[in-house]
């Protein structure tokens, strides 16, 4: 198991991941249609997108929680 101090840095990793590898699909769809070499178009696509998604949220994600805590209403 990966140690709990990497915890933020799996958590941007694998939601750069996710999100970029349905997002350029998605995208690459949505410009070219199922064309026959769509596969290798959405392949190049999500991993330019990953090289700057990772870094991306790496940095906002820590934004984000903060902002979410502050406008999410709190229980109790």
């Amino acid at each position: 198991m990966i140690p709990v101090k990497y915890t933020r840095l799996v958590f941007s990793f694998l939601m750069a991941l996710f999100m970029t590898f349905i997002m350029s699909m998605i995208i690459t769809f949505v410009n070219v249609g199922l064309i026959e070499n769509f596969i290798s178009m959405w392949m190049e696509a999500f991993g330019k997108a990953f090289i700057f998604a990772f870094p991306i949220v790496f940095v906002v994600a820590p934004l984000v929680q903060k902002l979410t805590s502050k406008l999410v209403k709190k229980e109790g």
